[in-house]
Formats: C-alpha cells, structure tokens, sequence
C-alpha cells in the first residue's frame, strides 16, 4: 500500500528539520566557545615573584619627598633615577604632595599615603644597604620616617623595623644593613652608616 503524506505532515517534518540544525547550529557555537574559555593565551600572563619587600612610609599628606636607596652584594644600587636592576625593583617612587592629585569622575582627588615600595625578586649572597634620602624639604621640623624589611618566603619574617627623623633636604640615614647567606637567610644585621648618594651621583642634592 503506497503511504500517503499530507501538507501538514511536511510541514512538520520542515519544522522538525529546521529546528534540529538550528539545536546542532547552537551546540556546535556553545563548544567553540568552551574550548576557547578552557584554553586562554597564556602570553599575556604575568607572574610577580618577590623575596623580599622593603616599604618606606611618612606621615599622610606631608608633601615633603623622601626616597629609598638599596644597594645589593654586587655593588648595584636601586634609586630613583635606576628604578630596575633586573633582581630589585622600585615599584612606586612617591614624591609627596608631587603627583597625588588625580580627576575621578570629574572631580579633583587628592592620595595622602606617602609611602615607597621596593621588591627585591631574587636574592644575591652578600650584604644589602637600605638608605634613606630626604630629597625636598617643606619644613624646618622633622619627619619621621619608618622604614621595614620583610622576607617573604617561605613565610613572612620581619628583617627590620624602625623610624628614623630627617631633618634637612639632602639627609641620608643607612637604615639597615643585613647580610644573606648562601641559602638566601638572614645571616647578620647592622646600622653602621654608608653614604651611597655620594657614590651614584655626588652633585643630585644639596
């Protein structure tokens, strides 16, 4: 018997059809883009490692500029006109009231944290000097400048922590001195003065 078919059973079998690959048309999309997600370019994956953070901070809002000298076993120095030796890096050189300001949503803002940042990415065997620098001074009394040393791995330690009182544009306090070891430990530590402004560039201040 020969099998009849109506308009409207093709007309269903045409919808069926058509709603099929449109389904298939959507899976095949939604795996596309799975796959993508699942594997992202990895060329612009940065990885920060640091052993150790130096952070020098003074008072909030107090417009006079301090920096951070940090001298490494090899004899290079990271300040601010060096702000990279390729195992330390200077990651914000704050300069008081200079550059705080900023325009957020129309409206002038002002950052009061003054505070210097050094991490130092891999260690060298030897002795490390970490100086001070009063390089603009705003007023005759003092500002008291506090300055740590935290190794970071394997787990936070404090190296060193003080404050220390400058006084005059030009001022440069050794702070800490401390010596790591063939392991990369703290083997010794020291406050005996070295100038190292004097040893870069001796005309940069007064």
């Amino acid at each position: 018997m020969r099998r009849r078919f109506s308009r409207q059973t093709r007309t269903n079998d045409a919808f069926t059809d058509l709603l099929f690959n449109t389904l298939l048309g959507f899976a095949f999309m939604f795996l596309i883009a799975f796959i993508l997600i699942a594997e992202p370019d990895k060329q612009g994956n940065v990885t920060v490692k640091a052993e150790f953070l130096i952070t020098v901070a003074w008072p909030d809002g107090h417009p006079d500029d301090i920096d951070v000298l940090v001298e490494d076993p090899n004899g290079e120095i990271l300040w601010f006109d060096n702000k990279d030796t390729g195992t330390m890096h200077l990651d914000r050189d704050d300069r008081g009231a200079v550059q705080d300001q900023m325009i957020i949503n129309g409206e002038l803002v002002t950052n009061p944290i003054n505070q210097e940042s050094i991490t130092v990415r891999a260690w060298i065997p030897g002795e490390y000097v970490v100086n001070i620098l009063h390089y603009k001074a705003n007023y005759s009394e003092p500002v008291a400048v506090s300055v740590k040393v935290e190794k970071l791995n394997p787990v936070v330690t404090l190296v060193y922590y003080g404050v220390h009182q400058l006084s005059r544009a030009g001022m440069e306090v050794t702070a800490s001195r401390f010596v790591l070891d063939s392991d990369g430990d703290v083997a010794a530590t020291s406050d005996l003065q070295k100038r190292l402004l004097t040893k870069i560039n001796p005309g940069k201040v007064p």
